[in-house]
């Protein structure tokens, strides 16, 4: 009777063992893109020293997302995802991100044109001289690069132990989720290389699944996550560009402003500095009157 006795407590105690051990174990997958991976590719590229911003007003403003690191070594896809690469983010939920970005910049008066740049035409480790074509293709003056980076953990909770059940598989939610998101924007003149400001949001979701609907529960979470961490960052943003305005009043040698002139001779903008004029009409119409009073003495010669 001990034995058996003996026998029961040492199965009891494996069991129990094997429990602990399946609620203490996890694992974790990330999602990224990162601006610095972006624009210094190689250590070299550290090196690179900005100079003074000259912002002509009004900007002309371009907007994408900088390349993902789909690298499956790096883990860089959902654990809801069947395999690399699909778990980033779609291009459907980027252009409904930058969309909103893009509003923060319609509405300030020293900015032109608003350019959405598909993301195809950022290459990954494509550094300020793939900024340098994007600008020669769009004619943008200064580009707000939008990043992003997900981390997903799951745990076994303590209720894990139904799984051994179907009944247990199916209903029992003893998965424990974590997803931490951060969205950031960065906005740079090209031309000078300079970082104007910056702009992060953020966001925790917890959350819980079964086995079964687990993929399911962190797809919803991880969208969740990118939506509350837009959300932050689009007020974030309003409130950095309100506060490069006052600097540039309090410090304008950090950035030198030059006012554009539109073809009625007006200047456009504002701040500080002169620029270049267009042509008008009237200056037209002198010149072609000594075009042809100097034909008419040629002729009279």
């Amino acid at each position: 009777m001990k034995i058996k006795t003996h026998a029961k407590f040492l199965i009891l105690g494996v069991i129990t063992g094997l429990l602990l051990s399946a609620c203490m174990s996890g694992y974790q997958t990330r999602l990224k893109s990162s601006v610095v991976d972006y624009l210094y590719p190689h250590e070299s590229d550290t090196k690179i020293q900005p100079s003074v911003p000259v912002l002509k007003i009004p900007l002309n403003v371009g907007i994408a997302f900088v390349p993902e690191q789909t690298d499956a070594r790096r883990g860089n896809y959902g654990l809801w995802a069947s395999k690399p690469g699909v778990g980033v983010l779609s291009e459907a939920t980027k252009e409904e991100i930058l969309q909103k970005v893009a509003d923060n910049f319609r509405d300030l008066d020293y900015v032109d044109e608003i350019e959405v740049i598909p993301s195809a035409y950022l290459t990954p480790g494509g550094g300020f001289s793939n900024l340098e074509q994007i600008r020669t293709m769009y004619g943008i003056d200064v580009i707000a690069l939008v990043s992003y980076d997900q981390i997903q953990f799951t745990d076994e909770g303590m209720l894990s132990f139904t799984y051994w059940t179907i009944i247990g598989a199916y209903v029992v939610a003893g998965e424990k989720n974590d997803t931490q998101t951060m969205l950031d924007t960065a906005v740079y003149d090209i031309e000078s290389k300079k970082m104007l400001l910056r702009a992060p949001g953020t966001s925790m979701i917890k959350g819980s699944s079964t086995i079964v609907n687990l993929s399911e529960e962190l797809r919803k979470d991880s969208l969740e996550g990118i939506e509350e961490a837009t959300t932050q960052m689009i007020s974030n943003l309003g409130a950095q560009l309100e506060k490069l305005k006052e600097k540039i009043k309090r410090k304008p040698e950090t950035v030198k402003i030059v006012k554009s002139v539109n073809t009625t001779g007006a200047t456009g903008g504002g701040g500080s500095g002169g620029g270049g004029g267009a042509v008008t009409g009237l200056e037209i119409l002198t010149m072609l009157s000594f075009l042809l009073l100097a034909q008419v003495r040629n002729r009279r010669g």
